[in-house]
């Protein structure tokens, strides 16, 4: 807001700023967006002006056995994997948080490499280990990789819920009797689920949006949306897929609004509890 105190230059800089703000945001929104109308266009390549509106390319992706399997494959092994993340990066999170040992900083490290380490490398490794096992071309790798890369996202939300979770409340459960996988379930869970489903949204978007593990690990069978997206990129450049990436655009805008309110949620519980 304006202050009438305000020199000139400061007024200026004001503007000026906001103006930069908005141009920012252009850029980055911009090019996800344009996607979006070529998918109701009518006519058979990527190119603007449209020649008209259009729901053919979704009937073709609906009507696809190839998209439609690829699909099926994607809701199958993104659940799967953030199921998997979800439990396993929240022990890890409880345990490194109350935990006092040696080496806890290099145990952290280590479990949210997976977030820094190039998935190149990722893929690579994750080849190496399962073709020897005969589950190069399985669901079970794709699944395992996949919460692999997911644990470091609910580790980071969950350690940072707990930061702010009262233990107090643990120990007044701890007085009453309750046991310690009681108090668990009746306290601490309860409190930190928003931080626990914040970080699984963020590993069912990495998994769902994943293709570079995908290209190892996945047979004709595994193959997932992303990965049916690359290889139509790479073979026939159809609007196809951009209707599937507008699917993909909504999908994301869900999850961005449901982060949102359980970020809001979790601010309105963590004012609530008592000192």
């Amino acid at each position: 807001m304006l202050s009438p105190y305000m020199s000139p230059i400061e007024r200026v800089w004001f503007y000026t700023l906001r103006i930069l703000c908005a141009l920012v945001l252009l850029f980055l929104i911009v090019p996800v967006l344009v996607i979006v109308p070529l998918s109701f266009n009518s006519g058979s390549f990527l190119v603007y002006p449209l020649q008209g509106f259009s729901m053919r390319w979704y009937e073709t992706l609906f009507s696809s056995a190839d998209w439609m399997r690829s699909l099926k494959n994607s809701m199958l092994i993104a659940p799967a994997a953030t199921a998997l993340a979800m439990v396993f990066g929240t022990l890890a999170a409880i345990g490194l948080t109350r935990g006092e040992f040696r080496g806890k900083a290099l145990v952290m490290t280590l479990l949210i490499s997976p977030m820094v380490v190039p998935v190149v490398i990722v893929g690579v490794a994750s080849y190496l280990f399962f073709a020897p096992l005969g589950l190069g071309n399985s669901y079970l790798s794709l699944i395992l990789v996949h919460a692999v890369l997911g644990v470091p996202f609910v580790i980071i939300t969950v350690s940072a819920t707990l930061q702010g979770f009262n233990q107090n409340l643990v120990r007044a459960a701890a007085s009453l009797g309750a046991s310690p996988i009681t108090t668990f379930f009746r306290v601490t869970l309860p409190l930190i689920a928003p931080g626990v489903i914040s970080g699984a949204l963020f590993a069912f978007a990495t998994s769902f949006d994943e293709v570079v593990v995908t290209l190892f690990l996945a047979g004709p069978e595994q193959i997932t949306l992303p990965r049916q997206m690359f290889s139509g990129i790479r073979e026939n450049l159809s609007p196809t897929i951009a209707a599937a990436a507008t699917l993909l655009i909504g999908f994301s805008i869900a999850l961005l609004l449901t982060l949102e309110w359980l970020r809001g949620r979790s601010e309105k519980m963590r004012t609530q509890q008592p000192a």
